[in-house]
């Protein structure tokens, strides 16, 4: 099955779709490629990253095979994480490094990624009664790690919080706070945080 993708290159979207009906329609303006070569997806990568470029759109019939072929630029790191909910239904976010954002981080060998997420979660947050929902989505987004350009494949998953214990940021990974969230209030705390994690809520369905 071909599926639309969007890669984050310091906030800059590049969208990879099979079809010029995929395209998003907040994206129709963006410079577009159809079955880019190697010259041409490295010059885009450059541009997104670099800021030259706010948005680019690669076309190809066989998505999978072009995520692969653009994976192949980046050290890949593969993470899980979670949109978690409680029995309010108001939704965790954490303050880190200057923007609100999801728990998640990398997967261990071995480990399976509903694993990970689950044990990121407790990691970071401190909550263990979590109870793991469905699959939401992956994400993709750039970042430079030990001087290494690297591309975090992010696996979500929608928790469940069932317990009383009280949340405890995990400091060392600089998390300094921690809120339960109103859903009706998630947009004034999504403006603070980064694209990627607001795709993440949108799949759920929230409207944002």
């Amino acid at each position: 099955m071909q599926k639309d993708t969007v890669i984050y290159l310091n906030e800059r979207p590049l969208v990879i779709t099979a079809t010029h009906q995929g395209i998003p329609a907040k994206y129709k303006d963006a410079a577009l490629y159809t079955a880019p070569d190697a010259t041409t997806i490295e010059s885009v990568l450059q541009s997104l990253e670099t800021g030259k470029m706010e948005a680019a759109i690669f076309i190809h019939p066989d998505t999978e095979l072009l995520i692969e072929t653009v994976k192949g630029y980046f050290q890949v790191l593969v993470a899980a994480g979670g949109l978690i909910t409680n029995e309010e239904e108001e939704v965790l976010l954490m303050f880190r490094r200057g923007k609100w954002d999801l728990p998640k981080g990398k997967q261990d060998e071995g480990e399976s990624l509903e694993a990970a997420a689950v044990r990121e979660v407790a990691e970071e947050t401190g909550l263990h009664t979590i109870t793991l929902e469905h699959k939401i989505g992956e994400t993709f987004h750039f970042y430079t790690w030990k001087e290494k350009k690297t591309l975090k494949h992010t696996y979500w998953y929608k928790m469940k919080f069932t317990g009383t214990e009280l949340t405890v940021p995990q400091i060392e990974e600089d998390i300094i706070d921690i809120q339960w969230i109103k859903p009706e209030h998630l947009s004034k705390y999504l403006k603070f945080s980064y694209q990627n994690i607001v795709d993440v809520f949108e799949k759920e369905g929230y409207a944002i």
